[in-house]
């Protein structure tokens, strides 16, 4: 990483500060990130332990799964907020502390309800601790630097959520010691505590701007809004959709209406909104913030249904699934760290052309699996292709999206995008993975299996071509 270059001013210019090493500090700063990632997919596959071993009912497990999600998307934007206020460095050294000791917390859990309660305690800590890396990245790294990192970044987004399952699976194979479930969330343990004592020498000490207001309003608003919205996507299928989803829902939308207003009211008496309107304005965020929507719904909504797929219909073990799912998320991170070796000309129209090419790769995946066919060589090449035009397309969208924000809004910008990436992940899955669970009753026959998934990605490929027009919108924006 010796072409990593260091924005001036950051590197040790207080007495004792530590000196930035560029490789080593965003090696850092990703290896949080993963692990935060990681934990958002390692748990499905030990669910089926957890409940022989603590037994839980159906509902409980799935708010060991969603409570993390659920109190990570809420929280993300007042994340942000936090690092801006009191210091990158601090906030990401407070949140992987948490993280870590509520991931011991989770893998000695004694009971169910103790264990969703430190999952939800879990989530919020990644909320303090993920919206500080693309900040640091922000205001560390400048020029060809910044988009390598970005291009890691995403790279980490994308192996993360295909290696949860398989570590998951690894982990609860091996039953370690006869703990069961329980090493999916201990893993977390000495790698947290590496990444601590790291941390301390290495971290740059970027000061926090005292400033900064909380716009507590603001901060209350949106947390309900986002609340409303999540936990009935992530619950909802599981429990048929109950009328007071659909109320929450409603709620949600009428709050993020009452959001704008507020912060226009925060904003007219000079006080400082959550989302400052000057981030918003940045040339080309909002319609690449819609593409990197589009193009992560469509990713993590594929990864759920092709998983069930291959469990519930092929008859595939957990870790078999995983493994088979690796081939895109390889793809997917090739795709992110090697984009900018292209030709320069090819830079702009690159999100919106790989776009294009994506959609028709989940197109053609449906038509070789719609029939109940395995996984066999063919598929495995053309998910690792069509991962790769995710890349291409994800990456530098992302880098487009933060190009024009200020240095001093790069944590408002971190929170935005980073919140808008979670709720892909989390409408994807509740979206897609509805359409496939409503076409078919599983465990099914291979064939019925694979036509809902036909169905799910045709779904997919609409939208990562809607995903497409808003990437060619964002580009005549900046141009």
């Amino acid at each position: 990483m010796t072409d990593l270059q260091i924005r001036p001013g950051v590197a040790g210019g207080t007495t004792g500060a530590p000196t930035v090493r560029p490789g080593l500090l965003l090696a850092l700063v990703l290896c949080g990130q993963f692990m935060a990632v990681l934990d958002s997919s390692i748990v499905n596959v030990a669910v089926p332990t957890i409940r022989t071993d603590l037994g839980a009912s159906g509902a409980a497990l799935q708010l060991v799964i969603a409570g993390y999600t659920i109190a990570y998307a809420v929280l993300l934007i007042t994340g942000a907020r936090l690092g801006a206020r009191y210091g990158y460095s601090r906030l990401f050294q407070l949140g992987l502390a948490a993280f870590t000791a509520t991931s011991l917390a989770c893998g000695l859990a004694p009971t169910t309800g103790w264990l969703i309660a430190f999952r939800l305690l879990q989530g919020a800590a990644g909320a303090l601790m993920v919206p500080q890396v693309m900040s640091l990245l922000q205001r560390t790294f400048t020029g060809a630097a910044r988009t390598r990192a970005i291009g890691l970044y995403s790279a980490v987004l994308a192996v993360g959520v295909a290696s949860g399952q398989v570590l998951g699976g690894v982990l609860v194979s091996a039953d370690l010691f006869g703990t069961g479930w329980r090493p999916v969330f201990l893993v977390n343990v000495p790698f947290g505590l590496v990444l601590l004592a790291v941390g301390a020498r290495l971290l740059p000490r970027l000061p926090g701007d005292a400033s900064r207001g909380f716009d507590v309003p603001g901060l209350v608003v949106l947390g309900a809004a986002l609340g409303l919205l999540v936990v009935p996507l992530v619950l909802g299928h599981e429990l048929g959709w109950p009328a007071w989803g659909w109320a929450m829902l409603a709620g949600g939308v009428l709050l993020f209406g009452l959001f704008v207003v507020v912060e226009r009211g925060v904003a007219r008496r000079g006080g400082q909104p959550l989302i400052p309107g000057r981030v918003l304005r940045a040339p080309g965020l909002r319609p690449a913030a819609v593409g990197l929507f589009t193009i992560m719904a469509a990713y993590a909504g594929f990864m759920f249904a092709f998983a069930l797929h291959q469990q519930a219909g092929l008859g595939h073990s957990a870790l078999r699934a995983g493994l088979c799912s690796a081939p895109v998320a390889i793809g997917f991170g090739v795709g992110s760290l090697h984009w900018h070796r292209l030709p320069g000309r090819l830079h702009g129209m690159l999100p919106s052309v790989s776009g294009v090419v994506l959609g028709g790769g989940y197109l053609v995946l449906g038509v070789l699996l719609g029939g109940g066919a395995g996984v066999g060589a063919v598929v495995l090449v053309e998910t690792a292709l069509f991962g790769l035009a995710a890349g291409c397309a994800y990456a530098p969208l992302f880098a487009r999206a933060l190009a024009g924000v200020a240095p001093e809004d790069a944590a408002d910008a971190s929170g935005v995008t980073v919140t808008v990436l979670q709720l892909g992940q989390v409408i994807g899955v509740a979206v897609l993975g509805s359409v496939f669970l409503g076409r078919v009753d599983l465990p099914a026959p291979a064939a019925d299996s694979g036509h809902a998934l036909l169905v799910t990605l045709a779904v997919n490929t609409v939208l990562v071509l809607v995903g497409a027009v808003f990437a060619e919108r964002s580009r005549r924006e900046v141009r």
